[in-house]
């Protein structure tokens, strides 16, 4: 029997369904839920792109209005050359709180499903697009320390996320980070050095930290000057 004829009808079949189930994978990732909008004011740009189909409407509406509450005066205050257009993403494929990479912030919808009062991430995380640090050689405490107290100071409701700033404890460190070190910075620039937190800012920027820098904003090093700030923490 000539089976030519059979194979050459059973191979043609294979490429249809082949290209069957291509155009069937095309379909299903087309179909999945993502809304676009592009949203200019005053001279910003943010390009919101929600993945989630049930993310609050509502909460969407409040992380958009505070971007633009908070930002411009940020970029003002830190650095006048931080991107002009920042995009935020809702992807319920992200399992943390929210991140921030090269202008684009990303958000976990189901953390606002838990703390839908917690706007301020908001505050903090476009912070990271006005530092800019790239590869600096300061430490990643300092960074978010400074996005911290940035927080504390910008932020549009940090009463109804339940967030401030925490009291001292005895485990705590200079570099424990994030509110702990941003309450530090608080008495820094309330008791030795009112511009602390933007001369750091600009170091970190322009990749000059190094040790000495702590001596040359506030007259001593960090170990030092926390253990003075412990013995009289009052903000």
């Amino acid at each position: 029997m000539n089976l030519k004829p059979f194979l050459k009808l059973f191979s043609v079949v294979l490429f249809v369904y082949a290209l069957g189930c291509e155009a069937g994978a095309q379909t299903e990732k087309s179909s999945e839920f993502i809304k676009k909008e592009t949203i200019k004011k005053d001279g910003y740009t943010l390009v919101y792109i929600n993945k989630d189909e049930k993310f609050s409407a509502e909460t969407g509406q409040r992380l958009k209005d505070t971007f633009f509450e908070v930002y411009p005066g940020m970029v003002a205050a830190y650095n006048k050359n931080a991107a002009t257009e920042v995009t935020f993403v809702i992807d319920p494929a992200y399992d943390g709180v929210a991140a921030t990479s090269n202008g684009s912030v990303v958000f976990n919808p189901r953390w606002f499903d838990r703390s839908p009062g917690d706007i301020d991430v908001v505050t903090h995380e476009v912070m990271h697009i006005i530092q800019d640090y790239g590869r600096t050689p300061g430490p990643w405490w300092v960074t978010e320390g400074i996005a911290d107290y940035v927080r504390y100071k910008y932020g549009v409701d940090n009463e109804g996320a339940g967030w401030s700033l925490p009291d001292v404890k005895e485990d705590h460190k200079y570099d424990s980070s994030y509110r702990i070190t941003a309450r530090f910075f608080v008495w820094i620039v309330q008791n030795k050095n009112q511009d602390f937190v933007k001369e750091m800012d600009k170091i970190m920027r322009d990749h000059t930290y190094n040790k000495e820098v702590w001596v040359e904003l506030t007259g001593k090093n960090p170990t030092d000057l926390w253990k003075e700030y412990i013995a009289d923490p009052a903000i």
